[in-house]
């Protein structure tokens, strides 16, 4: 964030940067989590959105961080399909009012995804971007933000840095399964994964019975008909874990470490700090994520980055990917940080996750669920649980946060909400 001067937060979830555009849908169910970028305005600041806020999750946002809901801006943009919100902006005739709003007060431009599309915008607009001095330096950088958001060039330049890799190779869709099987000689499973994807998107897990007795490999259609996918060994894991890191002038720093909850390669939670079970491995990725930091600054990037690994059952890491934009938890640490600030609660433990209801319920209900639990998050203690993302479109689907003063504490809160919600298993 800026020390001084407005922001224009720009939630363009629908980007290229880490998943084809053609990958629409899967983009469009991402950018309903829009509305958590709310907790990172202040006075001043201008919101572009592709996710409307209701009005009660928007009062909740502004109680919460006393921001005055009349100091900032909101744009809602109406729904374009699968394009970049910069082109939404402009199919909606939106572009002279976000001028107004930003364009002469020295505002930046702060997007989920560096991409080009963004990039255009901000130049359209007059604005910098955040955290670049120049439009032009935000360029600059594209190339190698687009590479390392790919799995082959992350595993190409994370094998240059000296980091521990699962034994893999990269190949195009239709070598995908002569690969596999090739690797199947060595390895009881391997991972097959597109080029380019997150979240787990188009992942699958292979076993030698699998492609037995004639059986194909079947594919998601991720990537074309000859994309490029990367085939590696299936590591037994107890552990995903990621650093989570900021480029400065200064140099690169740690932000903080956790565990990814996941279910089949897929993110659906995260749980910070990092468990005692591997907690061992919190050197080695500041290590492996500060040298990649290097790497990034020495090609122009600036902002923040993840690095995600393996810890498999002998408690060995292996790094999987990095993620070089914000991420799913950037913004919820932002939002812990911000809220305990001043608390009583001033090294907060803290999770994010998405339980599924039995009932669906708007959102003044599901606070009210909250407050007469006495789970509803406590400004002064620096405790309790945040719907950091606004109502889900179905009403069952809910993301929280969790924050308390250990990870310990967060368990019992989160186990209390699971009761509360009716949450249902799996």
């Amino acid at each position: 964030m800026t020390e001084t001067g407005p922001i224009v937060v720009f939630a363009n979830f629908l980007s290229d940067l880490a998943v084809d555009l053609d990958e629409g849908q899967v983009l469009t169910t991402w950018a309903q989590q829009a509305p958590r970028k709310a907790w990172l305005l202040r006075p001043g600041d201008v919101f572009v959105t592709p996710v409307p806020l209701s009005q009660e999750f928007s009062r909740y946002v502004y109680d919460l961080t006393g921001v005055p809901p009349e100091s900032v801006a909101v744009i809602e943009v109406p729904p374009a399909g699968a394009v970049p919100l910069a082109r939404a902006v402009r199919k909606a005739g939106l572009i002279e009012h976000v001028r107004a709003l930003a364009g002469d007060r020295g505002a930046v431009l702060l997007p989920t995804a560096l991409d080009a599309s963004a990039i255009a915008f901000a130049r359209d607009i007059g604005l910098g971007v955040h955290p670049y001095p120049t439009v032009e330096a935000a360029e600059a950088a594209l190339k190698t933000t687009m590479l390392l958001n790919t799995k082959i060039g992350f595993r190409e330049t994370a094998g240059h840095l000296g980091m521990r890799l699962p034994k893999g190779r990269t190949c195009h869709r239709p070598e995908a399964e002569s690969v596999a099987r090739e690797l199947l000689r060595e390895h009881a499973r391997v991972v097959v994964k597109p080029d380019r994807s997150a979240g787990g998107h188009g992942m699958r897990f292979v076993a030698r019975d699998d492609l037995g007795g004639g059986a194909s490999l079947s594919l998601e259609t991720v990537g074309g008909p000859d994309g490029l996918w990367v085939v590696e060994e299936y590591i037994d894991v107890s552990e995903s874990v990621s650093v989570q890191l900021e480029v400065t002038a200064s140099g690169t720093r740690a932000l903080f470490s956790g565990a990814m909850r996941t279910v089949q390669g897929s993110f659906t939670g995260y749980a910070c700090p990092l468990p005692p079970s591997c907690a061992h491995v919190a050197g080695e990725l500041a290590e492996w994520g500060t040298t990649l930091g290097r790497h990034l600054a020495d090609h122009g990037y600036a902002g923040p980055f993840g690095l995600d690994a393996l810890v498999d059952t002998d408690g060995v890491a292996y790094a999987s990917e990095s993620n070089i934009r914000r991420t799913a938890t950037t913004t919820p640490h932002s939002m812990v940080t911000r809220l305990t600030a001043g608390s009583a609660n001033a090294h907060p433990a803290w999770s994010v996750s998405k339980g599924w209801a039995r009932s669906p319920m708007d959102f003044a209900g599901a606070l009210a669920l909250l407050r007469t639990s006495r789970l509803a998050f406590d400004p002064d203690r620096g405790e309790g649980v945040v719907l950091y993302a606004d109502a889900p479109p179905d009403g069952r689907s809910w993301r929280y946060a969790v924050i308390g003063r250990s990870a310990a504490d967060v368990g019992e809160q989160e186990a209390v909400l699971a009761q509360v919600f009716a949450f249902e298993v799996g």
